[in-house]
């Protein structure tokens, strides 16, 4: 592996400096000099010999990864009842929306990527489940702006900022073509956990009393979220959720149509009308998924199933096509050589988000691309015009991976938009509904983007990008992130760090990232980054920027037998829990329904 080559020069280094030190005897008193002897491999650690500073979760028959902890034991516990890998995903989409309310949802959307393996009487496919949401029919162009042509934040966070949510419908989809055990089985969960409550977690405690303020402001949220004299549930407290449980109840019972008709569909249209939303009955009623191919593509010899637009798995394939020219493994990970090729790469990628098509994926388009990147002068808004379409997507989105024993995988990315959404409920329901609509290219902003301008009926469009990547013809690495504009960086650097860097999925997720907008946008780092670089990097032309963290992947990784999963330590609660015995996987056919 690269580390260990590294360590190995680091080593013999210092063995020659420490050589060509020595002095006399005479020279050193009564001090006693250790003879230099020939190391058989790299200094530290201990006979068993660790790498790198991460390690993955094993299992043997499975695997989970999600934000949180709860609903990964959800999923695997479907997974020991005999489930496949999309039961799993189902059960751990729906428990989020009781777990983590401020981007696991029924008042959301998404994109799935499904893969399964083949059996007897089938080949192996794979699909691409877009259940993002949809603009209402009675959508205008000026619905979210304020009297100067602007994005009126307020309405964004209302009602009227509503998108047709998706999320039901697209759990539906994926269990309808692939599930193995009955629907009623993979819901019931997330209503047990509404109905009995879950102990908030110190990170959701504070998350939900930050919303505080903003969600007081809606009576349905204050009522679905806060105690009845308007405080906060905290740390530790058992938080109840009889709306929403009764909500999950319709679906488990009527499937999509507990949700988009009969008496949930009632209470969110009534919503609508006595608060300005223009969501009605026929928008729900007319909800479809698509079932699509995915994007196709590959990155040194790997090939890579992502989301077709109007998700961005076509930006994340641009960016891995410019960098595929570069001797990425050569320059050294953090190197100042790394981080400018890796950020020239995502500067050009943000300039091309305007097009959002699958044009963007040629390898000879990502060829000529990189042409532009000069390894020793950054790119500025003269020679690369910002081409952003997504200014106000926010970060709060949650992904999730799950992998089985039978080689079926999941990986599933979805959102409210912002954290919590619009802020507002239907009363009665107890879930949040999404403020999607803010993705479109609103105002002026139209013009320049019209592949994301607000029409009625229109489908969102959106940075989330679920990925799989096959090793041959079977998945190798099951991944994803929210992150709203540091997503299409974050998968970037991800599979980079476990291709090119050759590190570990948990070391790969666990090292520094960064984020680089098109223009004259700052270079965004995360701290971990050596100083040095930085300054090199400045000496280049980038303007360096601080940053939060950026992300939250939750990956699986494929070795044979093993499944290797890793949680993202950069959001509190996640976990990566295995199926650790093939007794523990139920049934050991394939079937599917």
């Amino acid at each position: 592996m690269v580390g260990i080559r590294r360590r190995r020069v680091i080593s013999a280094w210092y063995l020659v400096t420490a050589s060509a030190t020595l002095l006399p005897l005479s020279a050193l008193g009564q001090s006693v000099v250790a003879p230099v002897t020939e190391r058989s491999g790299p200094s530290g650690g201990d006979i068993v010999g660790y790498d790198q500073i991460h390690h993955p979760v094993i299992g043997r028959a499975g695997m989970v990864v999600s934000q949180n902890e709860t609903a990964t034991r959800v999923g695997v516990e479907i997974l020991r009842r005999g489930g496949n890998a999309v039961d799993a995903s189902v059960a751990v989409g729906f428990a989020e929306a009781v777990t983590l309310p401020r981007a696991g949802n029924l008042g959301g959307g998404g994109v799935m990527l499904v893969h399964m393996a083949a059996r007897a009487d089938r080949p192996a496919v794979t699909v691409a489940i877009d259940y993002y949401g949809i603009a209402p029919h009675a959508l205008t162009p000026g619905l979210l702006l304020d009297s100067q042509g602007k994005l009126d934040w307020g309405k964004n966070w209302s009602f009227k900022g509503v998108a047709v949510p998706g999320t039901v419908a697209g759990l539906w989809a994926a269990h309808d073509r692939f599930g193995r055990l009955p629907w009623s089985a993979v819901v019931q969960p997330a209503i047990d956990l509404a109905r009995q409550g879950v102990a908030l977690s110190d990170d959701e405690a504070k998350a939900t009393a930050d919303q505080a303020s903003a969600m007081a402001r809606d009576s349905g949220a204050r009522a679905a979220f806060f105690k009845p004299d308007g405080s906060a549930y905290r740390p530790g407290e058992i938080f109840r959720q009889p709306d929403l449980a009764w909500t999950l109840t319709q679906i488990r019972d009527r499937g999509t149509d507990g949700f988009y008709r009969g008496p949930v569909a009632e209470k969110l249209v009534a919503a609508m009308v006595a608060n300005g939303g223009i969501i009605d009955a026929a928008d729900l009623a007319a909800y479809q998924v698509r079932v699509l191919e995915p994007v196709w593509s590959s990155y040194r010899g790997h090939r890579i199933a992502a989301m077709p637009p109007p998700a961005s798995g076509v930006s994340v394939i641009e960016a891995l096509n410019i960098l595929e020219t570069f001797p990425v493994d050569r320059m050294g990970w953090g190197s100042a050589a790394n981080l400018h090729s890796l950020s020239e790469t995502l500067k050009i990628v943000a300039a091309d988000r305007r097009m959002v098509n699958e044009g963007q994926t040629s390898k000879s388009y990502g060829a000529d691309r990189a042409k532009l990147i000069d390894p020793d002068v950054s790119l500025d808004a003269k020679k690369l015009v910002d081409g952003n379409p997504y200014l106000a997507e926010s970060h709060n989105t949650t992904h999730f991976s799950v992998a089985d024993a039978q080689g079926n995988v999941v990986s599933n990315t979805y959102t409210l938009s912002a954290s919590y959404g619009a802020h507002v409920v239907a009363p009665g329901t107890g879930f949040l509904l999404n403020n999607s609509l803010q993705n479109f290219a609103w105002g002026e902003r139209s013009n320049s983007f019209p592949a994301t301008a607000p029409a009625l009926s229109k489908r969102v469009s959106s940075t989330i990008t679920p990925l799989i990547v096959y090793q041959g013809d079977m998945p190798w690495l099951v991944t994803g992130t929210p992150g709203g504009d540091t997503i299409i960086a974050t998968m970037v650097q991800l599979l980079s760090n476990v291709i090119d860097h050759r590190l570990n999925i948990a070391e790969a997720a666990g090292r520094p990232r960064l984020n680089q907008g098109g223009g004259d946008a700052p270079l965004e780092l995360e701290r971990g980054f050596c100083p040095d670089a930085v300054a090199l990097l400045e000496a280049k032309g980038h303007r360096i920027k601080p940053s939060l963290t950026m992300g939250s992947t939750q990956s699986i990784m494929i070795e044979g037998a093993r499944f290797l999963g890793a949680a993202d330590t950069r959001r509190p609660d996640a976990l990566a829990l295995g199926v650790d015995r093939a007794m523990d996987a139920g049934a050991t056919d394939n079937s599917w329904q």
